[in-house]
């Protein structure tokens, strides 16, 4: 099984790697950028065959090291 986690900074915080992705797309010459949000993305290959065992530890896997729960959210999907 495969589980892919996506984390993004939470809304209000700064995302100074956002700032300067979007900066160098307008220097680029592509217009019309109104906001730039870098984040994260974990690709695990679990041995679960239970779907919401895996759910459960790749849950605790970000809460307790892939994300920082405090500036930070995360989606997890499973495949």
């Amino acid at each position: 099984m495969k589980a892919r986690i996506t984390v993004t900074l939470k809304n209000g915080v700064l995302d100074p790697q956002g700032k300067a992705i979007e900066h160098a797309l307008t220097g680029l010459g592509f217009e019309g950028v109104d906001e730039v949000k870098q984040g994260k993305l974990i690709e695990l290959d679990l041995t679960d065959s239970d779907a919401e065992a895996a759910r459960a530890r790749v849950t605790e896997m970000c809460e307790k090291l892939l994300a920082n729960t405090v500036i930070e959210n995360y989606a997890i999907e499973l495949e």
